[in-house]
């Protein structure tokens, strides 16, 4: 019988919704407990609890991350007034994730996961790029208003000393929309101490771009303030890596990562970060393989999977029907986890074993075993189209022989 693999210190590990819940305990099963002596922090953010403890839950998971510093986390629901009905919820809970970015003051990193049997729709891209969403402000904190009629809409800043700031946003000559946002040098100084270090920790070239030329004071903060802490903080670090940090504006950074081979990671002010990350998911092949974690400026890391719980599977799984559900980001959030659990606490068997259980779930695929999903994009001439637990037993045939 093997020996299982030693943990140290556990990963805090968060449960989650529907089919993902599902396929992370066959992932558990099949793929990690034979061969490693799995030590969690188990928390439930299943919908059902979380509205059991008031979403408690959730902030107990994420403080539990900044005390043992890497969590792993399955796919939950952000629930709707449907979702709502459904589930006889005692109200419209909010984003599990965004309670824990909140908490950790964390930045969202999404990559990529390549197969050489799918090709990106960018013929240039040969490597994976790295989208980095700063996840505060900007629209998703705006206030808007309808303008009815002919009147000055007016931007105003009262000081707690009394003094006011007035600039004319416009003046109007009939209806219209005005919106109001905003963003704090605190947090875009997260933002980019996350992006440096995640930089670092990847050993990748590090993008950044705004619209600084059309917005002279919100976008030129974010750049100035990613340049200060760049100079002062990481530019030998950088250079003792044999990595660089590059800003120009963001349509040229467009322009850049379409003619490149790819292999950099891109930093993106909040909105460009969420059309951004769903442009390389799509282009790359699918969100389905698309990884994610959120990096902290204090070392915390969170990984899971992108995508959301698979509810149409999920039906159909308790309808007794086979699904064929790809379960390629929910195992790279694990394997990733796993990986940083054994580079922190110095076990190289564990960082070794997550990387081979990445290799085997690639080698799966490149075989031409794969979910019904990617068989209609893999560019295999025979193919294996398997169900969703076969899928992982497929990679554990692979990864045994590889230990």
């Amino acid at each position: 019988m093997r020996e299982k693999i030693y943990m140290k210190t556990p990963l805090v590990e968060m449960d989650g919704d529907e089919m993902t819940r599902i396929i992370w305990h066959f992932i558990k099963e099949i793929l990690i407990g034979p061969y490693v002596d799995l030590k969690t922090a188990y928390y439930d953010l299943g919908l059902k609890h979380r509205d059991e403890t008031n979403d408690q839950v959730t902030i107990d998971a994420a403080m539990a991350t900044k005390k043992y510093g890497v969590a792993v986390k399955c796919a939950t629901i952000t629930p709707n007034a449907q979702r709502v009905e459904e589930y006889h919820l005692k109200q419209m809970w909010k984003s599990p994730n965004g309670t824990i970015r909140a908490i950790l003051d964390g930045t969202v990193f999404r990559t990529p996961i390549i197969v050489n049997n799918i090709r990106p729709f960018v013929k240039s891209w040969a490597k994976s790029i790295s989208i980095a969403r700063h996840a505060y402000g900007d629209i998703y904190k705006n206030v808007e208003m309808r303008i009815p009629g002919a009147g000055k809409a007016e931007l105003v800043f009262t000081g707690e000393n009394g003094e006011v700031v007035r600039e004319t946003v416009f003046d109007f000559q009939g209806p219209g929309v005005i919106m109001g946002m905003h963003n704090i040098d605190k947090s875009i100084e997260s933002f980019a101490r996350s992006c440096f270090n995640f930089a670092l920790d990847q050993k990748k070239d590090l993008w950044f771009g705004t619209k600084d030329t059309i917005s002279k004071t919100y976008d030129h903060r974010f750049k100035d303030i990613f340049q200060e802490i760049f100079d002062k903080e990481y530019q030998d670090r950088f250079a003792a890596r044999k990595i660089s940090y590059f800003y120009t504006l963001i349509d040229d950074v467009v322009a850049r990562v379409v003619r490149s081979e790819g292999g950099m990671i891109w930093a993106c002010k909040n909105y460009d970060g969420d059309v951004m990350s769903d442009m390389l998911a799509s282009a790359f092949g699918s969100l389905a393989m698309m990884t994610s974690v959120l990096v902290s400026p204090d070392g915390y890391f969170e990984y899971e999977a992108a995508h959301g719980t698979v509810t149409r599977h999920y039906y159909q799984h308790l309808a007794g029907k086979e699904t064929s559900t790809n379960s390629m980001a929910t195992l790279f959030a694990w394997s990733g986890a796993l990986k940083k659990r054994g580079e922190l606490d110095g076990i190289s068997a564990l960082a070794d074993f997550a990387e081979k259980l990445e290799k085997a779930a690639l080698q799966t695929i490149e075989e031409g075993v794969m979910t019904k999903d990617l068989a209609q994009l893999a560019e295999t001439a025979d193919k294996k189209v398997v169900h969703t637990e076969d899928f992982l037993r497929e990679v554990d045939l692979r990864l045994q022989a590889m230990l």
